[in-house]
């Protein structure tokens, strides 16, 4: 899936459903979210059973919760068969075409362009400050 297609998958789903905020979305499109210890992972998305179920580990703090969210939320949506783990420092580096479409989906949600706009002065780096997110999620948002 192309960029630019991801950034219109975002766009109906925001439409849709009125929001942003990826824990409000699935629970709108019906993935079941789980809280616990997940050691080194970050997140993970697995697909079980027919059901869509994404993972995230206790010990992040709520921006990194929220962009790990927004993450596995994608491929529950684009790479619904797969399972994905978010590893926490490393999957904004990853280069797989699937990991590619998970973090363009997470920064075209979290990443509203209207932010970009109304901040023309600043750099991708105080933009992503300003949204509360790792500078590297910039680097997706097209």
């Amino acid at each position: 899936m192309k960029a630019h297609d991801v950034k219109r998958l975002v766009a109906y789903y925001v439409k849709k459903y009125n929001t942003r905020n990826p824990f409000e979305l699935a629970d709108y499109i019906g993935v079941e979210v789980q809280t616990g210890q997940l050691g080194e992972s970050s997140g993970f998305y697995m697909f079980l059973k027919n059901h869509k179920c994404i993972f995230l580990n206790e010990d992040l703090e709520d921006h990194e919760r929220t962009l790990v969210m927004a993450h596995e939320l994608a491929h529950s949506i684009m790479h619904r068969k797969e399972n994905c783990y978010f590893i926490r420092n490393r999957t904004l580096l990853l280069t797989s075409k699937i990991e590619i479409e998970a973090n363009t989906f997470a920064a075209e949600l979290l990443i509203p362009d209207e932010i970009i706009m109304g901040n023309p002065g600043l750099t991708k780096a105080q933009i992503a400050c300003l949204a509360g997110y790792d500078e590297r999620i910039m680097e997706f948002k097209k």
